[in-house]
């Protein structure tokens, strides 16, 4: 199967239902066609960041099922599967060879010597502080290897999360032979978690370093492309650089839409959003809601300072549950940049604005993605982030198959699995189509999306103050 312009999910393989089965029946029994495409996060074994440092990707972890399980949702979505590019578990067969080997390990070159990527009298604190980096210390931690030497490896992300040297041979074909893999287990499009990380360059910030970062990423997608799937390279930063790589033909994320929307619906006003849905590029996945918080340096420059401060004040004021503690040290929160809540709940679950967000997401430029939590209008889980003191937990609950059955009947979720139906079947969304945006006053926005023949119109018309809207298509209305 190929990327369908269909509505994807994001979900865990746990949280909709206990294991993949589960969540495959979730799917066929409780969303119809509201869902075309899912993004099934990490099912690899793995020793932390709920699967974002991988033991490795030859298996299914057994908790959550086995290849077979995933290849049957493969028959009837499309899928995608994460690839972390900048790093590998530290509990790897790789990596613990390495440790009793040391230069004499095959792994060796997989991983980044921090104590040789310097010169001598290197780093220098000036270098330190040069480095890109959303916590504050170094990034690296010793490895202690079996003849009692230590040396310093390069440490990005949390402690399991060991760096990978994308240079040499030894990573390249590693890389390769996993892509190679997860393809042929059913991936149709590949997720490249923290690519903008994997490239170090001495007199660099080491993120999204040019012109390297394009060699890496030519170089992925040759070996995707030969088995025709598709890449999704993930960049949480300055909408420029998403921009970059939609130049180069890549699919991108809007990472920027969550806090647009979210200043968009608090403040009643248009303006912004109207220039930002314009300025968009068709070929990319939207969001308000991922397994992350939500990205606030993602929105900079396309909402003036003030306007970021704006939201952010109204999303501690108006927002349910929502804390700034809980995006604090206090709650393990990794990216002083994000915000942890369910977009519901930054709404103050209220069902007649969040309705409103995820027309606008629909009528947007692109595919949308939507957050399991997300697609059953989920609240703040305050249980399980005090159970955890993790502060993403806030937006990570596990829902039992009882449950959904359960929140698919209120009437918040079932008109938002018909506007996703709608979507999904309505050719007026075509990628290859036009979007035409309009603000009649500062309060209202028509946006109409074109067939690429021309011969579908789907026209949004909103209010943004008083919560109003109207859908045609073609100048029949359609009701949700």
């Amino acid at each position: 199967m190929t990327v369908q312009n269909k509505a994807m999910l994001i979900t865990y393989p746990d949280s909709l239902g206990k294991n993949i089965k589960e969540l495959t029946e979730v799917l066929e029994h409780d969303f119809g066609d509201a869902i075309g495409g899912v993004h099934l996060l990490p099912f690899f074994p793995s020793t932390g960041d709920r699967g974002f440092a991988p033991v490795d990707y030859k298996d299914v972890d057994p908790q959550f099922g086995t290849w077979e399980d995933v290849e049957k949702l493969g028959e009837k979505y499309y899928l995608m599967f994460d690839f972390m590019i900048n790093h590998i578990s530290r509990q790897s067969e790789y990596y613990k060879d390495f440790k009793k080997n040391k230069d004499a390990s095959k792994w060796a070159d997989l991983f980044l010597s921090w104590d040789k990527f310097w010169p001598e009298g290197h780093p220098t604190q000036e270098d330190i502080d040069l480095i890109y980096k959303r916590k504050d210390r170094a990034p690296y931690q010793e490895i202690h290897f079996d003849d009692g030497t230590t040396e310093k490896l390069w440490n990005t992300f949390g402690e399991e999360q060991i760096d990978m040297d994308v240079r040499t041979q030894v990573t390249k074909d590693f890389i390769k032979s996993t892509l190679e893999s997860l393809i042929d287990h059913g991936a149709d499009i590949i997720r490249l978690d923290a690519f903008a990380y994997a490239v170090k360059k001495l007199g660099t910030n080491d993120f999204f370093v040019e012109p390297e970062i394009w060699d890496l990423l030519n170089e992925v997608d040759e070996v995707v492309k030969a088995k025709k799937a598709e890449i999704l390279p993930e960049i949480h930063e300055h909408y420029s650089m998403p921009f970059k790589i939609s130049d180069h033909g890549y699919f991108v994320y809007d990472f920027a839409l969550p806090m647009v929307t979210l200043y968009s619906i608090y403040s009643g006003k248009t303006d912004q959003l109207a220039k930002w849905l314009t300025m968009s590029p068709m070929k990319q996945f939207t969001t308000l809601d991922t397994h992350d918080g939500i990205g606030v340096v993602d929105a900079r420059d396309i909402l003036t300072q003030d306007q970021i401060d704006f939201t952010t004040n109204e999303l501690y004021r108006i927002g349910a549950n929502v804390k700034k503690k809980y995006s604090s040290a206090e709650y393990h929160n990794l990216d002083i940049y994000q915000i942890n809540t369910t977009f519901y709940s930054a709404l103050g679950d209220n069902d007649q604005r969040y309705f409103m967000s995820r027309l606008i997401q629909v009528f947007a430029p692109g595919i949308p993605q939507v957050y399991y939590v997300g697609l059953l209008a989920g609240k703040n889980d305050i249980k399980l982030l005090e159970e955890t003191k993790e502060g993403r937990n806030i937006n990570r609950h596990y829902y039992t198959k009882k449950e959904v059955a359960e929140e698919v009947k209120r009437p918040v979720v079932a008109s938002l699995l018909k506007l996703l139906s709608f979507r999904n079947n309505e050719v007026a969304f075509d990628l290859d189509g036009s979007i035409d945006v309009e603000t009649p006053d500062e309060h209202s926005i028509i946006i109409s999306r074109l067939s690429a023949d021309g011969s579908q119109k789907a026209v949004m018309e909103a209010n943004l103050k008083d919560l109003t809207y109207s859908v045609k298509v073609n100048g029949e209305k359609v009701e949700f």
